[in-house]
């Protein structure tokens, strides 16, 4: 335990050194800190109004938890909930001072705008580590390792609040934008004339980093907890203590390879070439370290299983930005020729297509690490995907910084070398955050796996039912739900845009000065709309994923539920595979004609690639990386429910 609070004091002490340095950077003129700060208040108000949602719903099951299963699992489940919300709000709240000065520091040097916006980012992949394993430590010192569970559950309900509260939120502002803006009235990216164009740039921050975070704080906890169950309930305490020096190890090195990025930065190093660099600096450092540990404990297996969970999640991402850049987009953009029709039907078969390649890699992945070190093995590949978090979670949130950059940069009228900067940044940023969801989706697959085989050791299942048509059922109904699930994260996003569309529609008919640049518009109509639309949307499927295992334990006992774990874990996996990178390639294809191909901004090819983006936002940033969070939270409720009814089922 003193290897783990030693790496969380050297996370904290660099997460304030890194705010410090972001703090005080210039944020730029007038304009850009004028716009910086609407942005701030715009985002802090909707976590606020977030939190007034959920915060009720999760003190309500404390008291529950609390009269059924003993107030210290009620404890841990609070802290789980508030070290989510802070692991989110934290971030957050140094991105939105981050982007200004990014813009700023964009005016001097590319690798000056570099460190700001990855300084900025890093400090959200600090947090997001550095609690979850401060979080961990205090509930299993403080109170045992069955309040584990409960922290866990605390985590991953948040978490899907966050994700689809904030993914409705981002995507019902730029799909509202993109329509009106960029189609009917021509408006170029982040253009002030734009109504939604403060909407838009709150809601980055709002999905993308405190979202994210959220997302990634459950994902991280969820493999963690998930090892350390099976370690313990195989080799006893032994267990539990090398999952946490395999982790302890994974965020030093994270802490190495961030200080690594910040040099190269300094010396002016090419974005993609020092953000590279220091993501292949965390996996070695990591391994080396991994390696000479099992070494001394005389344990190799130990090394193999996580090797092989870096290794998938190394693949997994390099094939995900393969299929989100590159010649597969330039082939995506050149089929805008033909329309919007063909665009979304080249998006969605590249979407289907790259499943094939990657759920082969997880389930080799699985099966290497279940043949060194059965269940275990599998739990510790995925801790071995996800160790290294605060550094590849540092590169996936610098991109929402850097894309909110470039639209100060473009709102406050800043030199055009400015936002060439900016937008090579975001460009870089799209493709880490597609392969930051390759992470995220390859690592919820281990962890799913693992938490399933925790809910058979708590539910004393021996062996699976065929025969039984109870756990048919729950197949077909946890297959189900991940369409479902997705349908309702979609159609919120669509309701939430179509109340945009309408409002900005109004605005620039209306109000003529706003297209001549003569009015400025109210940027805070559309703030509103896409808060209260995001609020309004986002109770009905987090709850669902909490009402389903425990609808089918009640009504059709274990066997359903195991059902409905194999039947959520499978089709969720290769939907969000599909959504994550049939997104990103749209995305990217309309970036690739704005870029000057095929006709560039304004032409044919632009308007069927903004349609393709469009379609494409729900999917990468509402639905697909919720589905994450349901599978896992399904699993997670499973146990805590049946560690609570379940004698008398």
């Amino acid at each position: 335990m003193a290897l783990l609070f030693s790496s969380i004091l050297a996370g904290l002490v660099l997460i304030i050194y890194l705010t410090l340095t972001v703090l005080d950077k210039s944020p730029g003129n007038e304009k850009t800190e004028k716009i910086s700060r609407i942005i701030q208040k715009g985002a802090r108000s909707f976590l606020m109004q977030e939190y007034t949602v959920f915060f009720p719903i999760v003190f309500a099951l404390a008291i529950l938890f609390g009269f059924s299963s003993g107030w210290t699992k009620a404890t841990a489940f609070v802290i789980g909930s508030i070290f989510s919300v802070l692991a989110g709000f934290f971030g957050m709240t140094i991105a939105t001072k981050s982007n200004a000065r990014t813009a700023w520091g964009a005016t001097r040097s590319i690798g000056e705008a570099l460190d700001i916006a990855f300084s900025g980012g890093a400090v959200m992949g600090l947090v997001v580590s550095v609690l979850g394993l401060l979080g961990l430590g205090i509930v299993y010192l403080v109170f045992g390792l069955e309040e584990i569970t409960f922290y866990s559950l605390g985590a991953s309900f948040v978490a899907l609040f966050a994700r689809v509260g904030g993914g409705i939120y981002t995507k019902a502002a730029d799909v509202g934008a993109d329509i009106v803006g960029k189609v009917e009235a021509n408006l170029p990216e982040d253009d002030p004339r734009n109504p939604a164009v403060i909407a838009d740039n709150v809601g980055d921050n709002v999905g993308d980093v405190a979202g994210m975070g959220a997302d990634l704080y459950e994902s991280y906890v969820g493999s963690i907890f998930s090892a350390i169950a099976l370690g313990y309930a195989l080799f006893g305490e032994k267990g539990i203590l090398d999952t946490l020096y395999i982790i302890s190890f994974g965020l030093l090195a994270s802490i190495i390879a961030i200080v690594f990025v910040k040099v190269l930065s300094k010396l002016n190093t090419e974005p993609a070439k020092a953000l590279r660099l220091g993501t292949i600096t965390a996996s070695v450092v990591f391994l080396v370290i991994s390696f000479a540990y099992s070494i001394m404990e005389k344990n190799l297996n130990l090394f193999w299983t996580v090797l092989v969970g870096n290794i998938v999640g190394v693949l997994i991402g390099l094939i995900t930005e393969w299929y989100t850049s590159g010649k597969k987009v330039e082939k995506l953009a050149h089929s805008a020729a033909m329309g919007p029709a063909n665009v979304i039907i080249s998006g969605t078969a590249l979407g289907m297509e790259s499943t094939a390649v990657i759920t082969i890699l997880i389930a080799l992945g699985t099966y290497v690490s279940y043949r060194l070190a059965g269940l275990y093995g599998v739990a510790m590949a995925g801790v071995g995907m996800l160790a290294t978090l605060a550094m590849n979670l540092s590169v996936d949130a610098y991109g929402p910084i850097a894309d909110n950059a470039g639209g100060i940069a473009q709102m406050a009228g800043l030199d055009k070398s400015v936002r060439e900067i900016t937008d090579k940044l975001d460009a870089l940023g799209n493709t880490t955050a597609a392969m930051g969801k390759g992470f995220a989706i390859g690592s919820a697959a281990l962890t799913a796996i693992a938490l399933f085989a925790n809910f058979g050791s708590a539910a004393h299942v021996q062996s699976i039912q065929l025969q039984d048509p109870k756990m048919f059922i729950g197949a077909l109904v946890g297959a189900m739900l991940t369409f479902f699930f997705s349908a309702l994260t979609m159609n919120a996003v669509g309701d939430a845009a179509n109340d945009m569309v309408e409002e900005i529609r109004r605005q620039i008919r209306e109000v003529p000065g706003i297209l001549s640049g003569t009015t400025e518009p109210d940027y805070d109509s559309c703030i509103k709309i896409a808060t209260k639309g995001a609020l309004k949307r986002m109770v009905t499927p987090a709850v669902l994923a909490i009402a389903a295992p425990i609808i089918l334990m009640v009504g059709l006992g274990v066997q359903a539920v195991v059902g409905l774990l194999i039947g959520a874990t499978v089709t969720g996996v290769a939907l969000a595979i599909f959504m994550a990178n049939s997104g990103g390639a749209w995305d990217n294809a309309k970036k690739y004609v704005e870029e000057g191909h095929l006709g560039g901004k304004g032409s044919f090819a632009h308007k069927a690639t903004v349609v393709g983006d469009t379609v494409g936002d729900p999917y990468k940033d509402t639905a697909g990386p919720s589905l994450n969070i349901l599978v896992k939270l399904m699993a997670i409720t499973s146990i805590v429910f049946y560690s609570i009814v379940g004698r008398w089922l």
